[in-house]
């Protein structure tokens, strides 16, 4: 993949493009781009994406009566981006993918991390959703939290109490903005991008996909699935939008990763990077019809909250970040037993380090001294 920023011929991808044009919007799996080109206006493109992307009370301010906050937007932030795919408005959905981006007070750099969905945590009891707290993977408190008595799952309602156990988990006191992304609307905006470039760290192969995109059949004879498999070479790949999130979802070590979700975890904080830089690319940003695409398809898979500050708000504070300033982090983490049964995830100790770090606004010293936090390409 090309160094970010640049083309081929080692000039910058914005040369001729106008600096209100390079706008864009990092939420965990979609960076959608702000631009007014030539057949949109600024002003109305802005419009239209603010009105396109749902919105919803993730951390239940507004229930509270909270009033919306009107201030600039300054670092330190803590956004939380959490990744569903529910099966149908009846099932309570679970947290595929959690993950947290941290920009320090300078505004010019970023940390990407995953939070495990199987961390096996204390979910505080959240009487609005008759849940009386107890122990369980991480990913379960989504669920919890979307119960509404009487009525279907509410996605915004269990993203708040998932926010409430990750921070009782992290320690960290204050999210300044969430979002949740719908996976079954990810693949239309990974095409309407025409595709993402990324690097392929190993050979992997799909648990679910045909080479075509159509599922495998179930295993007549037992548990698992039979047939050919959509397969993922070592090396730089274009991938369309079923395959980006089908190589993302990958976790098993039957299917090429080792490493099982931790695996799953670094792929998804490398593709993440990947759009970032699709996404700034001039094929982008240039093109009026494929970028009103993407506008459209981002704001029909997310569900945002500012705390009083729009989406748009976000774009404007954080338009200088680039992929190159985005550093990826991986948490120490191994399993939690009962006996012979597995319950899930726990952090090794040196991650309260790191989220010391963190609320101290030290991350780049202790990432010198502790560089095994760095995610890496294997």
């Amino acid at each position: 993949m090309n160094q970010a920023g640049k083309d081929r011929r080692g000039r910058s991808r914005w040369a001729g493009v106008p600096r209100w044009a390079r706008l864009c919007t990092i939420f965990g799996t979609v960076l959608v781009v702000l631009s007014g080109a030539v057949l949109v206006g600024y002003e109305a493109l802005l419009a239209r994406y603010e009105g396109s992307v749902g919105k919803g009370d993730l951390f239940g301010d507004q229930a509270a009566g909270a009033k919306e906050k009107r201030s600039d937007i300054s670092g330190p932030l803590n956004i939380l981006l959490v990744g569903i795919d529910p099966r149908n408005a009846k099932q309570r959905p679970l947290a595929d993918s959690i993950m947290i981006l941290h920009v320090p007070a300078g505004m010019d750099k970023a940390y990407l991390f995953s939070v495990p969905r199987d961390l096996y945590v204390d979910i505080p009891a959240f009487p609005k959703a008759e849940y009386a707290g107890g122990k369980g993977k991480l990913n379960g408190a989504m669920s919890h939290g979307s119960n509404v008595p009487g009525g279907d799952p509410d996605a915004a309602r269990g993203f708040e109490l998932l926010a409430k156990t990750v921070q009782q988990a992290t320690g960290i006191e204050r999210f300044d903005a969430g979002a949740i992304i719908n996976f079954s609307g990810f693949t239309k905006i990974v095409d309407a991008m025409g595709g993402v470039d990324m690097y392929i760290e190993r050979d992997v192969r799909s648990e679910h996909r045909k080479p075509d995109g159509t599922l495998r059949e179930g295993n007549p004879n037992g548990y698992g699935y039979i047939g050919p498999q959509a397969e993922y070479k070592k090396g730089n790949a274009h991938l369309d939008g079923w395959q980006a999130l089908d190589y993302v979802r990958q976790r098993y070590p039957r299917n090429g990763v080792p490493d099982a979700d931790y695996g799953r975890q670094r792929h998804q904080q490398q593709f993440i990077k990947a759009m970032v830089d699709q996404a700034f690319s001039a094929d982008v940003v240039t093109n009026p019809v494929k970028l009103d695409r993407v506008v459209r398809a981002a704001g029909q898979s997310l569900i945002f909250n500012g705390r009083g500050n729009s989406v748009v708000d976000y774009a404007l504070a954080l338009k200088g970040l680039r992929s190159s300033a985005i550093e990826t982090i991986k948490l120490p983490g191994g399993p939690v037993n009962s006996g012979s049964r597995y319950l899930g995830e726990e952090f090794q100790p040196a991650a309260k380090d790191f989220f010391t770090a963190l609320k101290d606004e030290r991350l780049d010293a202790f990432l010198l001294e502790h560089p095994e936090f760095r995610q890496t390409t294997k």
